[in-house]
């Protein structure tokens, strides 16, 4: 049965996927973007099969203070427009704030439209740890210690989701909700704007990184993840978070898949610094950062992390591509768009 579903931030990198696969299901999507009459930026979403007569894009700002409930009268709810950037000047204000205030008016709108049987928000991994510990994280788990000085976007992160949950207890809305936890989230992108953790790779490929260093990434495909929107606006009995990961790898084993492909050429990072003097030594030089980038390195290197993913796997029915295939997509993408060289043989 085809329904009417808000997507908002419809223009994302994960929200372009999830927008595409709703209109090829048939359904009616009403899309926030924060200008509906810029052509060139929509044109992605606008030249998607059946966006003609399916799909409606409306202006929307996290900071506004009632920016959803004029087009909340749908069935469902997909909220995945949030702030993102690793350094900022205001953390606060840049990141928290927004982050905050545009789920909480979202949950507002759908309170107020019982239509809306159910609202799905993309959180991320960040709201489910701040630092690896070697312990097995589950959808109980929460990060408490990230701050406004220690990695302020995972806090960021873990603010709106506990601010969705305390909602939900506190007004018990007729509504259910439902959350996707990705980790970094690859893969083929829709337009030329390129996502934190595909620039992560352009980064490597491209010399950005001084040494191979001591981290480790848990991945997921941008296919899978909107695979994992989908089900949980469809699946009656999902319920609660769902960790969206495929599996972990460090920055040595995403380097040898990118020789494999056509990077051996590339300014890739050739002195290993693994160890853990080698650890120490980029601890030390991550002082000089960026407090964002600073942060994420001081409490991410030399861990590695672990998760299960059961819980998707079972109740949303989602199997995960292989890290391999989708980095390697995300290469051919990256050169697609001219973030990277093309592949040499």
């Amino acid at each position: 049965m085809t329904k009417k579903i808000l997507v908002s931030g419809a223009g994302g990198f994960i929200a372009s996927h999830v927008v595409e696969k709703l209109l090829a299901q048939g359904h009616d999507v009403i899309g926030t973007v924060r200008n509906p009459t810029d052509s060139k930026k929509n044109a992605h979403l606008l030249d998607m099969a059946g966006a003609a007569e399916q799909l409606k894009l409306f202006a929307a700002d996290l900071n506004d203070a009632d920016p959803f409930n004029a087009h909340a009268d749908v069935d469902c709810i997909m909220h995945m427009a949030s702030p993102y950037s690793v350094n900022v000047k205001d953390p606060q204000k840049d990141l928290v704030d927004p982050a905050i205030s545009g789920t909480i008016s979202m949950l507002k709108a759908a309170s107020a439209n019982p239509r809306v049987k159910r609202v799905v928000l993309t959180s991320s991994m960040a709201a489910i740890t701040d630092e690896p510990d070697g312990r097995v994280l589950t959808e109980a788990d929460w990060n408490t210690k990230s701050s406004l000085t220690r990695n302020p976007y995972y806090f960021s992160k873990a603010k709106a989701e506990q601010a969705a949950w305390d909602f939900m207890k506190n007004e018990k809305p007729a509504f259910d909700l439902v959350v996707i936890n990705p980790f970094l989230v690859v893969g083929p992108s829709h337009t030329s704007q390129i996502n934190p953790s595909n620039q992560v790779l352009a980064d490597i490929v491209n010399g950005a990184y001084p040494a191979i260093m001591a981290l480790t990434w848990g991945f997921v495909d941008v296919r899978d993840v909107a695979d994992a929107h989908i089900a949980a606006m469809q699946t009656a009995d999902a319920s609660g978070r769902f960790i969206c990961a495929s599996a972990t790898m460090d920055m040595a084993g995403v380097i040898d898949i990118m020789k494999k492909n056509g990077y051996a050429r590339a300014k890739l990072p050739k002195i290993r610094l693994t160890g853990a003097i080698g650890t120490m030594i980029m601890k030390l030089a991550s002082l000089t950062q960026p407090a964002g980038v600073g942060s994420y390195l001081r409490t991410h290197l030399g861990r590695v992390p672990r998760f299960n993913n059961a819980k998707a796997r079972s109740d949303l029915g989602i199997w995960f591509r292989d890290v391999e295939g989708s980095i390697k997509d995300s290469l051919v993408d990256l050169a697609k768009w001219g973030h990277i060289p093309p592949a040499q043989g």
